[in-house]
């Protein structure tokens, strides 16, 4: 049994970290400074508390960062700073650039490195969501998932390589998405809305309803993915790519990213009015 830290257990975190207890292992989590629904989630799933990252870092041999994409550095950099010195996995929305040098300004402080990548939503059903691992100690994270659902792949000992995954397939996933929230929010101010609804249903009938309902779901998570656009366009700039396209799709998770706690899902003709304020 491994003593696992998961930093933090957010809508995503709490799934990978039910992985591991399904898989004999225990988990904990940093009390300090989180949110009565954090506290919520760890106590439902069976995290065991632990108040200081100081005890945190003393107790576990692995620690877990599912943080959002800007706030990468500092959480590794605080687990380094806490004394740290076993195996961290970042399974963060970065670039691999980011990557690498985390994992580069760990292992100089001692602590082993994997990279990692994550690919679908809350690992609740087996064959549903991937963590993608890269590094020299990957088959190590992937046995805390033995058992599900959540689903593990090792694509190399490359650090870097488990997040270029993550971010060229979030590019069309959700950048796709951006992109139709932009060609509603158009066809609304240019009232041609009806007439491409129209269009679509003659090319694929049920596609302007699935379209609505892809727009108006997304907005739930446009706070979190503004960061991983720009993290994307990054990683394309760092190959020579246009960063354009997924610059402007931070801009459009920018604008529906105050739906975060909305409750409930927003209507369309409310999205498409924060898009176009």
């Amino acid at each position: 049994m491994k003593k696992i830290g998961i930093l933090h257990p957010g809508e995503m975190g709490i799934s990978i970290a039910a992985s591991a207890i399904n898989a004999g292992h225990q988990v904990y989590w940093l009390s300090e400074d989180r949110s009565d629904k954090t506290r919520a989630r760890a106590e439902k799933y069976g995290l065991e508390e632990i108040n200081s990252l100081f005890l945190l870092c003393r107790t576990c041999e692995i620690i877990i960062s599912i943080c959002p994409p800007a706030a990468a550095e500092e959480v590794a950099r605080s687990v380094s700073e806490a004394g740290f010195g076993g195996l961290y996995l970042d399974a963060n929305a970065i670039s691999h650039r980011r990557a690498i040098k985390i994992g580069q300004m760990l292992e100089a402080n001692g602590v082993h490195f994997v990279d990692g990548g994550v690919i679908g939503g809350p690992a609740w059903t087996p064959k549903a969501t991937w963590l993608y691992l890269s590094g020299e100690k990957a088959h190590e994270i992937a046995a805390c998932f033995s058992n599900g659902p959540l689903e593990t792949k090792i694509i190399g000992n490359e650090i870097g390589k488990a997040s270029a995954l993550k971010m060229c397939y979030a590019a069309y996933t959700k950048g796709t998405s951006a992109l139709l929230s932009a060609i509603l929010a158009t066809a609304e101010s240019l009232d041609v809305r009806e007439d491409l609804y129209q269009q679509w249903e003659l090319d694929e009938p049920g596609f302007s309803e699935q379209v609505n309902r892809r727009v108006a779901r997304v907005t739930a998570k446009a706070w979190r993915f503004e960061g991983e656009m720009r993290e994307i366009a990054a990683t394309f700039g760092e190959v020579g790519l246009p960063e354009g396209f997924h610059s402007a799709a931070a801009e459009i998770y920018h604008r529906t990213a105050d739906f975060k706690d909305a409750g409930e899902t927003p209507t369309l003709d409310h999205v498409l009015k924060a898009l176009l304020a």
